[in-house]
């Protein structure tokens, strides 16, 4: 097995654990129960999601890893998403220290599940398609998928993770984060538009799979 890859997941993995914690639990405090809640929902299924990556597709998870952008929009993509997690996460934060507008635990249950089926999703994704990366560009041998959930929108991974993202605020119990967090959409859309100008290029059979599915995000809208 690759050791070096591992290092690195594991690095990358911690990294992420202790700036979200950082974010989340200086603005507001320790005894912040939604927010230990949102972690144990994101890291451990990331953590067996990392480890089967690592045993079954290491190119995979390896692709995952580098967030090193060549394209000059998608380093502007890369950027406003960071300013809305920061952003987002200090407010949340700061909304649970001074009690400012605390969502019924009900509204937190069913965001818990819609995230944690939204997750089961994302894996699936992964399964079906094994070129994914986080930057933008096509890889060597790389064909286009049609099937699964490709077969109904073009870019599912992006429609999963605006569910997600857009869970997180609520499952942290913050209605004044969830609308900064609903600038993602946005962003994956700027995404999404540069994307498929390069894959159309870049990508054989990708004109032909967009004639196919004609739908980016959204079956019948968008």
């Amino acid at each position: 097995m690759d050791s070096k890859l591992l290092i690195q997941a594991i690095i990358k993995f911690l990294m992420g654990l202790i700036l979200v914690g950082l974010l989340l639990f200086i603005p507001g405090t320790f005894n912040y129960t939604n927010a230990w809640l949102f972690m144990g929902l994101l890291f451990i299924p990331m953590f067996f999601v990392g480890l089967i990556l690592y045993f079954k597709n290491p190119d995979l998870l390896k692709s995952r890893l580098d967030v090193r952008e060549k394209e000059s929009e998608q380093k502007e993509v890369l950027l406003y998403s960071s300013l809305m997690f920061i952003s987002g996460f200090v407010v949340a934060g700061l909304n649970y220290r001074y009690s400012l507008i605390i969502l019924p635990r009900s509204i937190v249950i069913i965001a818990s599940i819609i995230f944690i089926v939204s997750y089961i999703l994302y894996g699936e994704v992964l399964r079906e398609n094994s070129f994914l990366s986080r930057t933008i560009g096509v890889r060597n041998n790389q064909k286009v998928i049609d099937t699964g959930l490709y077969g109904i929108v073009r870019h599912p991974m992006y429609m999963i993770t605006i569910i997600l993202f857009l869970m997180i605020p609520l499952i942290l119990g913050s209605i004044i984060s969830f609308f900064i967090f609903l600038m993602y959409p946005f962003i994956i859309i700027k995404r999404i538009k540069n994307e498929e100008i390069i894959l159309e290029k870049e990508l054989k059979g990708y004109s032909e799979y967009e004639n196919k599915v004609k739908y980016r995000l959204i079956p019948y809208i968008w």
